[in-house]
């Protein structure tokens, strides 16, 4: 059998990306990053696989002021609205967590999906029509663990209604915002995700999510049980 694996080192580094990459919002610095470094991470945003290879992405480069504050007006609403979900303490703490940032990042970049791309039909793509915002989600976690291994932050907004947002991006019709995000040097990567530390919910254990064979169906393999806790 010839081995395709990664070194051991190379392996650790893939996993700790993984692991550590966090949803940024509060620890931006005002650090500009070099060009260079911004081509590494949409270079490795557009490796992403995609259904038919279609390739559906679109990258906006956003450093303009005045599109942020824009943009962060649109969040402000959508925010205010989205906090009228939770009653008691429970809005408190909403209203306590910092969800965006938008102006704090020196770059921020909206990651769209052209759902026209490849003509009327796209291999693989007949009975799954959502594919393609599928494959362009693959370019956001390529970016998002690319830009980790850089120390770089990434933050997605997602508290904003779409259609005003492409509104003013000025995208044509056929062509979704799927994530907004802010990107910068950050001050720290907290050791475990911002909601979790804040108590708004915590991971859930993968033990509970096993399935075997069919839903429900309970997992009994005791040495990957075993291996699970082990990792």
């Amino acid at each position: 059998m010839t081995d395709h694996s990664f070194t051991d080192e190379e392996r650790a580094g893939l996993y700790r990306a993984i692991r550590e990459r966090r949803d940024v919002r509060s620890q931006f610095l005002p650090d500009p990053i070099a060009p260079d470094v911004l081509a590494r991470l949409l270079k490795a945003a557009h490796h992403a696989p995609s259904v038919g290879f279609m390739q559906p992405w679109d990258f906006i480069v956003i450093d303009s002021l005045d599109v942020k504050r824009a943009v962060k007006a649109l969040y402000e609403q959508a925010n205010a609205d989205a906090a009228s979900n939770y009653d008691g303490d429970r809005a408190t703490q909403y209203r306590r967590l910092k969800l965006e940032g938008i102006v704090d990042s020196p770059i921020n970049l909206c990651i769209t999906c052209d759902r026209q791309r490849g003509g009327p039909h796209v291999l693989g793509r007949n009975t799954m029509l959502d594919t393609d915002l599928f494959s362009t989600c693959l370019a956001v976690q390529n970016l998002w663990l690319a830009a980790r291994a850089e120390g770089i932050g990434v933050g997605w907004v997602s508290i904003v209604e779409p259609a005003r947002l492409a509104e003013t991006l000025q995208l044509p019709a056929q062509v979704y915002p799927l994530a907004y995000l802010c990107l910068g040097y950050v001050s720290e990567f907290l050791p475990r995700p911002e909601l979790e530390m804040a108590g708004w919910r915590s991971r859930l254990p993968l033990e509970q999510l096993l399935h075997a064979n069919m839903w429900d169906n309970p997992v009994e393999n005791d040495a990957l049980l075993s291996a699970l806790r082990d990792v």
